[in-house]
């Protein structure tokens, strides 16, 4: 079969097709066929050698697709062959808190991941997909749907419908985020520097737009949008560029979920702010499996169609990379790896 590999830090032009020898299937493992993956930012950054780890020999990138059983090995008792799955981000984290054990290995990021026509990973690594959604919706869950889903349902002070979510740009968590804080109810808000983009987060049912560039102190729109009191959640994906602002435009109680770091890390966040009004930071590492089966199976029965902006064949991976890192994309990026 074929796979593609890269050498983390030897950037897109790294990124090489190559025929991979088919192993054995060892007890509790799973032969999967890969339809459809899914680029996150992440993706960029493992290329590029700035992930927050790095390997010393080639691995297979990506961390989000979607396929079917090919083949079991003996022991496994969840799927079957011709079962719908999706891969979970981090392998070894099944439910409840994160700890260093479950979270020691991601795929690819450390080990192999998803950009290959076929994998094997164990059967507690993969989620049933649910019939409402396609390969390629379903392989856009397990990073940003979970990430978003993490920072909205789970590590949030108990968001209630009504209360206010606010959303940074418009690339695939916050595009999911901004889908499944609607269908619970929620206000949202979305910026973005484009007004083409914002028309179409509009079109999603986006209550207000905020266009970070012809509004810079975008904080102080949030504020007059919510009335002085704040977003009760915030989906923090800039890094030191936007956090002091997402934390301005927090309300009392409120918590900034800090995601990525389009901007780089760092930027220093005066404590005496987050004291004086019982805000929080709450750092958020995707999730586990049990996550992956509640952001999948809420949004099926919601009906929410994951915005997909293009999808590039196998052999396009590399445009499909550039094509993310132009940042010219709504949504998600995907890969069709088979029909």
């Amino acid at each position: 079969m074929r796979a593609y590999q890269i050498l983390p830090g030897s950037n897109i032009d790294g990124l090489q097709c190559v025929d991979y020898p088919e192993r054995e299937l060892a007890p509790g493992e799973v032969r999967m066929r890969v339809h459809a993956v899914s680029l996150n930012y992440r993706d960029l950054m493992v290329a590029s050698g700035n992930y927050l780890v790095n390997v010393d020999d080639p691995i297979i990138p990506c961390s989000d697709g979607a396929g079917e059983v090919l083949a079991v090995g003996s022991g496994v008792t969840r799927l079957q062959v011709g079962d719908r799955v999706a891969g979970s981000f981090f392998p070894h984290w099944h439910d409840g808190r994160s700890t260093p054990e479950k979270i020691r290995h991601a795929l690819g990021g450390d080990v192999d991941g998803m950009l290959a026509e076929e994998v094997i990973l164990h059967e507690d690594a993969l989620v049933k997909i649910p019939p409402q959604l396609s390969f390629v919706e379903a392989s856009t869950m397990p990073c940003a749907g979970v990430t978003a889903w993490n920072a909205i349902f789970v590590s949030s002070n108990a968001i209630q419908p009504g209360d206010t979510v606010l959303l940074l740009g418009t690339g695939g968590v916050s595009v999911l985020g901004l889908q499944l804080a609607k269908a619970a109810g929620l206000r949202t808000i979305i910026t973005s520097s484009s007004d083409e983009k914002l028309q179409r987060a509009r079109e999603l049912g986006a209550h207000h737009t905020i266009n970070y560039r012809s509004t810079p102190e975008w904080q102080e729109e949030v504020l007059r949008i919510t009335h002085g009191r704040g977003a009760d959640v915030v989906l923090e994906v800039g890094g030191q560029g936007t956090v002091n602002r997402s934390v301005a435009s927090a309300a009392m109680g409120g918590s900034v979920a800090i995601i990525g770091g389009v901007s780089g890390f760092g930027g220093e966040v005066n404590p005496a702010t987050l004291l004086a009004t019982a805000k929080r930071m709450v750092g958020i590492f995707v999730g586990s499996s049990k996550m992956l089966e509640d952001v999948m199976r809420f949004a099926a029965t919601t009906d929410i169609k994951p915005v997909v902006d293009r999808v590039f064949t196998f052999d396009q991976a590399k445009e499909a990379y550039r094509y993310m890192e132009s940042g010219s994309h709504f949504g998600k990026v995907v890969i069709a790896v088979t029909a």
